[in-house]
C-alpha cells in the first residue's frame, strides 16, 4: 500500500492532536514513511525542565528506528498554536533527520503562505554531519 503525501500529512496532524505541550501551548506531529513503507508518527512531549522534553520529529524517528526502518523517505511536520501553522524542524530535529536521510529524502512542512511545501534536508541543514 503507498501512503500518499495527503495521508502523511493528515498522520502528522492527527499525531498533533496528542501532543502534550502544557508549558509551550505549542503541538507538534511528525509521520515518517520509511524504507519499508511503514507509516510511524510522534507528536512532541514537554517537560517541567525544558530540555527533558522531545520533538515530535525525534518520538517518530525513534518509533521508526524500534518497527526496524533504517531511513527516511518522506516526512511531514504540522505544528501551531491552534490550527497548524508553520513549522519547520528545529535545529536538533534537522540533524536527527538528517542522520537517517539520504539525498533523496523528502521533507514537507507547511510555509507562510500555509501551503505544503517538500525541502531536501540540504536545503534546511546545509552543513549536516555524520560520523564515520
Amino acid at each position: 500500500m503507498t501512503i500518499s503525501d495527503d495521508d502523511l500529512i493528515n498522520a502528522a496532524m492527527d499525531a498533533r492532536e496528542n501532543a502534550y505541550c502544557h508549558y509551550s501551548g505549542y503541538s507538534v506531529g511528525a509521520a515518517i514513511i520509511d524504507d519499508q513503507g511503514h507509516l510511524h508518527v510522534g507528536c512532541n512531549v514537554e517537560n517541567a525542565a525544558y530540555p527533558l522534553g522531545n520533538c515530535a520529529e525525534a518520538a517518530a524517528i525513534a518509533a521508526m528506528v524500534l518497527e526496524g526502518g533504517k531511513l527516511i523517505v518522506r516526512i511531514a511536520v504540522a505544528g501551531g498554536s491552534a490550527d497548524a501553522t508553520p513549522c519547520t524542524p528545529c535545529g536538533g530535529c534537522r540533524q536527527r533527520i538528517h542522520e537517517f536521510a539520504d539525498e533523496n529524502t523528502v521533507i514537507i512542512t507547511m510555509d507562510d503562505s500555509k501551503d505544503w511545501q517538500q525541502y531536501a534536508i540540504a536545503e534546511l541543514l546545509p552543513a549536516g554531519f555524520h560520523l564515520d
